[in-house]
């Protein structure tokens, strides 16, 4: 087992389902964590152990920390996206082992939600195999990639904590490394240098999430910490990848506009000429809602004194019809004008993919 694992997963019982276990990927997990107890379950949606019981809230680290789920992802389907990606491909985990305050899955979810790992692994590559092979070559350049179908694979798990769990993001991966026409992309906060030894052959995307320190060491909880991500960028580069960023979210505290631009020297400085040549952003600002809201003053209130501002706010109905909070539409269009401008001035070498 990876020795990254140690610090962020100490898997004490593994919540699994019967399909799960008979797959070979779910005994394969098992065997990782000879020592914790098995409980069977009969859907991955539903422990009030682990999630959509309140009283778990006071629990909420701890069970990241201890609880795996096994399950089998029912529906196993590719959706178009066109902003991030070309296509979202079906996750192969959901949950994950990291806290951050803002984070959207427990919305949808409920509570801790600690990672569930798919077992049929198969029958998603499988799928996105044939969906690949069905786009053919890219013809037209967007503002994903100008040459290839970019698929995320990370949409409600983070693939750098799920490679430590188990192969699914790797056998993922390698399905992307064996084709020109497409490439894998997801977004991370966290520095898994087991990864450098994979040979991503340029496609695979990794897009490192970075914000001011001060900010994320009261909203970024269990993650990398922000010199640790910006020091990776070289090697990941190196080490065959695809390295964007994402500055993400932002929030707007009172000295945010100094704490970026501080990022931004940082960031610079840093990068080798390879690493800046081929780095391009993405730029997203914080989206809030009053559930999680309620959520997190039951186990991590300070982180709320940044994220929840209903003088800044107003209502925003997203794409999937929740009822969420933004910030007010003067204040965050003169905000992403602002920042777009440091970035121009201090990484003018960076594309900015684009900016919300």
């Amino acid at each position: 087992m990876p020795t990254t694992t140690a610090p962020l997963m100490r898997v004490a019982r593994i919540y699994a389902e019967d399909a799960a276990l008979a797959l070979p990927r779910g005994q394969e997990v098992v065997g990782r964590w000879p020592d914790a107890e098995v409980v069977p379950i009969a859907s991955h949606w539903q422990i009030p152990e682990v999630h959509g019981d309140e009283t778990n809230v006071s629990r909420w680290v701890r069970i990241k920390t201890e609880a795996l789920v096994l399950g089998v992802k029912k529906s196993v389907v590719t959706r178009p996206n066109g902003r991030s990606a070309d296509f979202i491909a079906p996750s192969t985990a959901n949950g994950c082992a990291m806290a951050c305050a803002y984070c959207y899955v427990p919305r949808r979810k409920g509570y801790s939600n600690p990672v569930t790992v798919f077992a049929n692994i198969d029958q998603i590559t499988r799928h996105v195999a044939r969906h690949v092979a069905k786009q053919g070559p890219k013809t037209t350049p967007n503002q994903c990639d100008p040459e290839a179908w970019v698929y995320d694979i990370g949409e409600n798990s983070d693939c750098s904590v799920d490679a430590m769990l188990s192969e699914n993001v790797r056998d993922l991966c390698d399905l992307f490394r064996m084709t020109q026409t497409a490439k894998a992309s997801f977004a991370t906060k966290f520095v898994n240098r087991d990864l450098l030894d994979w040979d991503p052959a340029g496609r695979v995307r990794v897009r490192f999430s970075l914000m001011p320190h001060a900010v994320a060491k009261v909203t970024d909880i269990r993650t990398s910490p922000m010199s640790e991500r910006i020091a990776a960028i070289n090697d990941f580069v190196d080490a065959g990848y695809e390295v964007h960023v994402n500055f993400s979210p932002v929030i707007l505290t009172p000295g945010w506009a100094e704490e970026w631009t501080a990022l931004f020297e940082a960031l610079d400085a840093s990068l080798h000429a390879r690493a800046k040549a081929q780095l391009a952003c993405e730029v997203i600002f914080l989206t809030h809602n009053e559930q999680l809201h309620d959520v997190n003053l039951g186990w991590h209130p300070k982180a709320e004194e940044l994220l929840w501002t209903p003088e800044n706010q107003e209502p925003k109905l997203s794409q999937n019809g929740a009822v969420n909070v933004r910030y007010r539409y003067g204040l965050k269009s003169a905000a992403v004008a602002q920042l777009e401008a440091l970035i121009a001035a201090k990484l003018p070498y960076c594309r900015v993919r684009y900016a919300f």
